[in-house]
């Protein structure tokens, strides 16, 4: 079993959260090109290691949360709202 600790309600059973894809920044849809588009939506790195990843709590209270875990242990290194830079620096 995989536990998330939500920075808002606890420490919670990761069935509770929605695994939103990698973190990462969306083309702007005013300037982006057709390949932009295709490789955002279409092609994902999947490593197996440290990964920032986007989940939502949707069983809790359904915010968005900023996820640095390891795909290969499910060990997880960082919990933190979006648009709130990592303290470590590492990750996005």
């Amino acid at each position: 079993m995989m536990t998330i600790d939500c920075i808002y309600c606890g420490t919670r059973n990761s069935s509770e959260f929605r695994y939103l894809g990698e973190a990462g920044h969306r083309p702007d849809p005013n300037t982006a090109t057709p390949e932009e588009w295709r490789d955002y939506l279409y092609f994902h790195r999947n490593p197996s290691g440290w990964t920032t990843e986007r989940w939502m709590h949707r069983a809790g209270c359904r915010r968005f949360l900023v996820i640095k875990r390891n795909t290969a242990t499910n060990v997880i290194r960082g919990v933190r709202a979006p648009g709130v830079a990592p303290r470590d620096g590492a990750d996005q």
